[in-house]
């Protein structure tokens, strides 16, 4: 594999890392990756894990949550025929759960870091350590927000995953996209490469070509415009110390309009379904 760019973890260890391109599967691989990855998340600015709220760019990723709650299980009701059994991969402090559960759906939730399982049982939600505690559960709906990207031994995992769902069950998966305009914009700035915890940088094709290995498909491609800007936020900062809200919204914005052509929105929601 060639490498793609260099960059650092911006938010935590300050390291270097490699992105190398897998031209087969047109992905990004981080490199190296790091075989203890949990001390990459032990941040207060971790916010997925926090719930904080503390600065104007956590105040802004807090309402964009909130917002996207709604959106999110919109979508999960357009697939769900009734039997309403939902499990959530990677499931943070677990307010997509919280809110299922007002919508009277079974959910259930897999979340490895004990900080944010702790917080979501304070929300009346109970969340499993891994996969393997949930024995022989089959799922109509299993989510994964922002997640495949940092799972290791990828296809096994997904491989797993496939193996909770329903004959015809639906899989959602959302992750950022290295094609869109501002990933080319701020190249090794980039936040959503946020490297070394997103091991994996993917493109359409090979989120398509991952699942097909599952006899899975993808029926349905759904842009997070909301992700440009929080991304482009980050990425200026991360670019010239400081916040710039203006250029971020500008080149968040500017992301979202490419895309109207292109398809390469900064991240994508993928609605996956077995093959018939």
């Amino acid at each position: 594999m060639k490498e793609y760019l260099k960059t650092r973890d911006f938010s935590v260890s300050g390291e270097s890392f490699s992105l190398l391109h897998d031209e087969n599967l047109d992905m990004l691989v981080t490199s190296p990756q790091p075989e203890n990855l949990s001390s990459y998340y032990e941040s207060e600015d971790y916010i997925s894990h926090t719930d904080s709220s503390k600065s104007l760019t956590d105040k802004l990723y807090q309402w964009v949550k909130k917002v996207n709650l709604s959106s999110k299980w919109n979508l999960v009701q357009t697939f769900d025929d009734g039997s309403k059994t939902v499990l959530d991969i990677g499931a943070g402090t677990g307010d997509f759960l919280v809110y299922g559960n007002n919508l009277r759906f079974k959910v259930r939730g897999v979340e490895p870091n004990e900080r944010a399982r702790k917080l979501a049982t304070e929300k009346g939600v109970q969340l499993q350590s891994s996969l393997d505690e949930l024995g022989n559960l089959k799922f109509r709906t299993i989510t994964l927000w922002h997640v495949l990207e940092h799972l290791p031994n990828l296809q096994a995992q997904i491989k797993k995953t496939v193996s909770l769902l329903e004959e015809d069950g639906t899989l959602i998966v959302a992750v950022p996209n290295f094609k869109s305009y501002d990933a080319k914009h701020y190249k090794k700035f980039w936040a959503a490469y946020d490297v070394p915890r997103h091991l994996w940088h993917f493109s359409r094709i090979s989120i398509a070509k991952l699942f097909e290995m599952e006899n899975m498909r993808v029926v349905k491609t759904k842009p997070m415009l909301f992700d440009s800007f929080y991304v482009s936020m980050l990425s200026e900062k991360y670019k010239g110390g400081k916040l710039n809200l203006f250029k971020a919204f500008v080149i968040g914005l500017w992301s979202n309009i490419k895309a109207l052509s292109t398809k390469e929105h900064s991240s994508l929601i993928y609605v996956i379904k077995r093959h018939n």
